[in-house]
């Protein structure tokens, strides 16, 4: 991999217009980039702060061949992008991540594959196309468990749990005849995401784990230091690390994973993109998410993921938009407003950091 970093002026294409969009181009214009956003929706978050927008379709493949001439690269804050669209993009302009890369992180069984082809341990699981599938996967897995379709579906959407009493008909009636995935439950002592950022010469910088909290299975809180030993940390980064080599990718990839109670890693998903769960980065961090983000896809040297503070980052979702008064009033907390209009129940509208002196031991 060897291609001359993309000099300042450039113009970073980033496919998809939402709140990662929107501080990836924050970031972009502090290194000197112009950002063009494609995506569907007027005066998206990113729109906001870009220096240019096409509002389009994803699947409008005139426009979209008129945005990569318009750009020096592509990349995306949002994977599901239809494949002839992506297919369109690369024979035009360089695209990182590259498709190999989108293809596997936007369907779950791809996904869940991926991982164990590499050696990296999950959760068990069985692709389901009917009834009778889910019938034997759950004889098999057992219960409690989890029915996912296995695209499109984030924050909860797209999935039902399979407890004692569930109806296994009634169940995959609710998939609506889509390709499935069956997750076997584990429980588990807690959830950590590692990202990391890998250059075009093939280089990789980490950030620590980080410690999630969801409810309502929407992300609420992420706290650094995660409440793990040296040697887990250590492991989950480790599974980060050896996906983005497997993947050959240029870009920024989070990657989920469950800690179970008797201490090992188990990959959930990955993004190849920034990450809710990441940012705590942008008031903790030398080097912030975004700004390794738009490093890796411009092929300039990463920069230094060091911690310098302990962080608190918690989600701003429906009404909790409306407490912005409040926390700009303490002085620990740095605001993060994504410029949504409607605060509408489960929609992420921005979100508080909470930052403190980095302890020592």
């Amino acid at each position: 991999m060897s291609a001359a970093p993309l000099p300042p002026g450039s113009t970073v294409g980033i496919i998809g217009s939402g709140q990662l969009g929107r501080m990836a181009a924050l970031a972009a214009a502090r290194l000197g980039y112009r950002v063009h956003v494609y995506g569907p929706e007027p005066d998206s978050p990113t729109e906001q702060v870009a220096a240019a927008a096409t509002v389009a379709a994803y699947t409008d493949l005139a426009a979209l061949e008129a945005f990569a001439r318009a750009v020096d690269v592509v990349t995306f804050e949002f994977e599901n992008i239809p494949a002839d669209s992506v297919r369109l993009l690369t024979g035009l302009v360089p695209v990182r991540p590259g498709w190999r890369v989108l293809d596997v992180a936007q369907d779950r069984i791809s996904e869940k594959r991926f991982f164990n082809e590499i050696g990296i341990e999950t959760a068990p699981w069985a692709e389901i196309n009917s009834a009778d599938d889910l019938k034997q996967a759950v004889a098999r897995i057992g219960r409690p468990a989890v029915l996912k379709t296995t695209r499109l579906g984030y924050d909860g959407k797209g999935q039902t749990k399979i407890g004692p009493d569930t109806d296994l008909d009634q169940a995959w009636a609710a998939m609506a005849g889509a390709t499935s995935v069956l997750e076997g439950f584990i429980d588990f002592a807690g959830e950590v995401s590692v990202i990391v950022a890998r250059g075009l010469d093939g280089k990789i910088q980490a950030f620590e784990p980080a410690w999630n909290v969801h409810t309502n299975h929407i992300l609420d809180t992420t706290t650094v230091p995660a409440p793990i030993d040296q040697s887990l940390a250590q492991a989950a980064i480790e599974v980060a690390r050896k996906a983005a080599e497997a993947l050959d990718l240029v870009g920024l990839l989070a990657v989920e994973m469950f800690v179970t109670k008797d201490g090992h890693i188990l990959a959930n998903e990955m993004a190849p993109r920034p990450h809710n769960s990441g940012h705590w980065t942008i008031d903790a961090c030398v080097t912030d998410q975004f700004e390794q983000f738009i490093r890796a896809v411009c092929g300039l040297p990463l920069g230094d993921p060091i911690r310098h503070s302990d962080a608190v980052m918690k989600n701003l979702i429906g009404d909790d938009v409306n407490d912005w008064l409040a926390i700009l009033s303490d002085p620990d907390a740095k605001l993060h407003l994504y410029g949504k209009a409607e605060a509408r129940s489960g929609r992420k509208m921005g979100h508080v950091t909470r930052i403190a002196p980095r302890r020592v031991g």
